[in-house]
């Protein structure tokens, strides 16, 4: 990659001021207003009352646990998401809902007290004074492994976002076995014929619920941008090929992933087989039998999250999905929205890559070998090795490609070529800081290998601007002003499309009568191919445009990839 770069004073001088401005500023974490009364919504379905709030000075309501969706328990475990039930009275919204069944995790943080296979609720941040006001919507899928997770995660708090004149929507979704087991009966149990997917197909229930209801929050449903993180980014990957969640959202975020080599979704016949070795470990020889079995029963036949047995994942089911992402987008078939997308620069430590082994060049060349096979040769250029820093490096680049970084950049290089939308290309680069003595132990659970570059996920916390949110690190004012760029990236790109947004890139502030920072983040190009490579911005301390000239070698990948045994 051609490390040429621009704008770098611009950038500084961005950073000095964000800085001054935020430690000037009021403190950052939302703060419950005394003896306010509770904010009303009058849904499809019936009212619900939710908190009120303040956050950077302004009033934000605050709704949590909101079903889009029927129970999926009994007969509707393994179908598709059933619409749910409208209710009398006044339904509280002041507490998240449950988090789906699923593997415990070290270092993850959730607000929801309890979990439970009915677990269809989403959760809404929005301005005090914006029932009228057609604000633009996010609505974000958690990440996870389409294992673990839930809307109630501090990371992904709204709050900070809404202040900033926009409504924020979480959502819990099936996993695991619950989420995409897919049964051979399934199907014919089914008014669809939909089998599997049910987390996805989950996710594009609470699209339909956006649709019908997020005006009465002061919403645009015509204005709604979905993003995600790891497998929520490959959500939106695939809501994006799936022809079903058409004309759900206008806009796409995709955080270190996206449903493309290396994760690519299973063929049909692999998930069934999956699922056929569930139900033997459990010795139901029926879907009636599975589904008379207890939650906790399904989730422990399921293993750890070290050691899931089985594993599951999204499919391509013929309901959903009737040919893999990559396909729909290659052939241009893809929704035509505007894509914000990237990866870090630290996805996967280089220690992953060789493990043991000491990183002496023999050893390179029998790992080069093992993964590249008669394509060694070329993967020395792109991957070289002659010393035990250079491999090192090298080492830390196909780590990173390997695990998120290529899905990322197929699905940004496919949809520039066929999407007819722009599309705005990013690495995040800001190392996490120290972890602060007591959540040692505890952060140790996401990423324990020392920090080269930004960790997986990491850049969750400056995205929605919640470093206040996770008090387990040493936040230091580099932090809080790269929060505020990219967290500003996000809010013009879902306010407009472009992430340097459209002429008075404050005019909901202005309307709606609040005062925001006069700083600007640098200026963000839309992908094109340039003589260096393509535009990319580079976001942490220093952010700036870049040229990623990493065509050849994700290139490289996707041979390798597309090689190995059913791959999509």
């Amino acid at each position: 990659m051609n490390p040429r770069l621009t704008s770098r004073s611009a950038s500084r001088t961005a950073i000095a001021s964000a800085a001054l401005a935020l430690l000037c500023a009021t403190p950052l974490i939302a703060r419950a207003l005394p003896a306010m009364p509770s904010p009303q919504v009058q849904l499809v379905d019936g009212v619900i009352a939710g908190d009120r709030s303040i956050t950077d000075t302004h009033q934000i309501n605050v709704f949590r646990g909101i079903p889009y969706a029927a129970a999926p328990v009994g007969i509707h475990r393994w179908r598709e998401p059933q619409r749910v039930a409208s209710w009398p009275g006044v339904r509280d919204a002041k507490a998240f809902g449950p988090r789906c069944m699923q593997m415990a995790l070290p270092g993850i943080r959730f607000r929801s007290s309890s979990m439970n296979e009915d677990c269809l609720y989403l959760n809404v941040w929005a301005p005090a004074a914006s029932q009228s006001a057609k604000l633009p919507v996010l609505v974000y899928f958690h990440g996870g492994g389409f294992a673990f997770g839930d809307g109630s995660e501090p990371r992904y708090d709204g709050s900070h976002l809404a202040a900033r004149g926009m409504i924020v929507v979480t959502v819990n979704y099936r996993l695991g076995a619950f989420g995409f087991m897919m049964h051979p009966e399934a199907s014919r149990d089914s008014a669809v014929g939909a089998a599997g997917n049910y987390g996805l197909l989950d996710q594009q229930a609470a699209l339909r619920w956006v649709r019908e209801n997020i005006a009465r929050f002061g919403g645009d449903p015509r204005k709604v941008t979905i993003g995600g993180e790891t497998t929520g980014a490959m959500a939106v990957s695939a809501h994006m090929a799936a022809p079903s969640s058409r004309g759900l959202f206008a806009r796409a975020i995709g955080e270190s992933g996206g449903a493309f080599a290396p994760n690519g979704f299973w063929r049909r016949e692999k998930a069934e087989k999956v699922s056929r070795s569930l139900a033997a470990r459990l010795g139901a020889d029926s879907l009636a039998a599975l589904r008379a079995l207890s939650a906790e029963k399904v989730q422990a036949a399921m293993g750890t999250h070290r050691e899931p047995q089985p594993f599951f994942w999204p499919s391509i089911d013929g309901y959903f999905l009737t040919d893999t992402p990559a396909a729909v987008f290659e052939a241009g078939g893809q929704a035509p929205v505007p894509l914000l997308v990237g990866s870090n620069s630290q996805e996967s430590h280089f220690r992953t890559v060789y493990g043991p082994m000491a990183p002496t060049p023999e050893n390179w060349t029998l790992i080069l070998s093992a993964v590249f096979g008669n394509e060694v040769a070329q993967a020395r250029a792109f991957y070289p090795g002659n010393d035990a820093d250079e491999i090192n490096r090298s080492a830390a680049v196909l780590a990173n490609d390997l695990t998120m970084s290529h899905s990322a950049w197929r699905w940004m290089d496919l949809h520039r070529q066929t999407g007819r939308a722009p599309v705005y290309f990013y690495l995040f680069t800001h190392p996490r800081p120290t972890a602060v003595a007591s959540a040692t132990q505890e952060s140790a659970g996401e990423n324990s290998s020392p920090s080269t570059g930004a960790p997986h996920r990491s850049e969750i916390a400056y995205v929605f601007d919640n470093l206040d949110q996770d008090r387990r690190y040493q936040w230091t004012s580099d932090d809080r002003a790269v929060a505020h760029i990219f967290s500003s990236y996000i809010e013009q790109f879902v306010k407009t499309g472009n992430p340097n947004g459209i002429n008075d890139r404050q005019s909901d502030f202005t309307r709606l009568g609040r005062v925001t920072s006069v700083v600007r983040p640098p200026r963000w190009p839309a992908v094109r191919q340039e003589r260096d490579g393509l535009t990319r911005q580079a976001i942490g301390k220093d952010t700036v445009t870049m040229w990623d000239a990493s065509a050849e070698r994700q290139a490289l990948v996707e041979r390798i990839m597309k090689a190995r045994p059913g791959a999509n």
